[in-house]
């Protein structure tokens, strides 16, 4: 076996990782030596920039309103897409119910939706038992980021339920195993690995729409944030929103995958 094909060791990765992250910055100080805040700033300069909206408290509010709207909109869209999927990959009739609606709109960028979730959302205050769980400033990125994480959520759930294979399904019900037992125990279980997949591939793009959404309507959020500062011509602010992005979604990211190598665990599976 190379040593290629070999799990990567703690070590490993923190060394590797350390040395491409020391390289990139190392280029981009090059790249942008000798520029000031409002030109493409420097590693120095965004370090800077970070600070200064760390210490002023902005960064920190701006880092949990995008946060906040993430974690409904996926949340919302996978209560609604994992029941979906699975029953199109389960019940072929509601898959060719609702399988071709779905492929229709599946294309379709959710940023091409801001205008109408401006207009549906813009006024809208959700409210549960005259408590309000998110105001009209939240309304249409929360919808937006519906969007994006609903198809991908719903594709995976009924490629997933699909795949099972047929000697689990045979060996449930020789003994006795039907109905909701069924999903329960057989069908989720086998399928939620792929189900993670889905969900981690959802939050990925969930966290890349949430920046266009806050560049328009609202006044709070990272996207707003690079806006803003692309008004006033702080770009050092820029780049500082942008790193802030990047390590944000690759802690999403990174607990997502701690999710799924789980559950492959569990079934004594495991990853490269």
């Amino acid at each position: 076996m190379s040593a290629s094909a070999l799990p990567a060791t703690w070590p490993r990765k923190l060394v590797l990782g350390a040395l491409g992250f020391a390289v990139f910055l190392a280029l981009w100080q090059v790249a942008t030596w000798g520029n000031d805040i409002t030109d493409v700033p420097g590693p120095v300069l965004t370090l800077k920039g970070l600070v200064e909206l760390a210490t002023a408290g902005v960064l920190w509010r701006n880092i949990i309103a995008s946060v906040f709207r993430v974690a409904w909109g996926f949340c919302l869209a996978a209560a609604v897409g994992i029941p979906l999927g699975v029953l199109m990959g389960w019940n072929r009739d509601v898959a060719l119910f609702s399988n071709p609606m779905i492929q229709m709109l599946r294309p379709i960028s959710p940023i091409a939706w801001i205008p109408f979730a401006v207009v549906i959302f813009g006024g809208a205050n959700f409210e549960l038992r005259g408590r309000v769980l998110f105001d009209a400033s939240d309304s249409s990125a929360i919808f937006l980021i519906f969007l994006a994480s609903f198809f991908p959520i719903v594709t995976a759930t009924t490629s997933a339920v699909r795949s099972i294979e047929l000697k689990y399904l045979r060996s449930a019900a020789n003994f006795g195993v039907r109905g909701l037992g069924l999903f329960r125990r057989v069908i989720l279980p086998a399928a939620m690995p792929q189900i993670l997949t889905g969900l981690r591939l959802a939050l990925g793009i969930a966290w890349v729409v949430i920046v266009a959404a806050e560049m328009l309507g609202v006044t709070s959020g990272l996207g707003f944030q690079v806006n803003d500062s692309r008004n006033n011509l702080r770009m050092d602010y820029v780049s500082a929103a942008m790193v802030v992005i990047g390590v944000v979604g690759l802690l999403l990211d990174t607990a997502m995958s701690n999710l799924e190598a789980s559950a492959l665990a569990r079934r004594g599976m495991s990853r490269r």
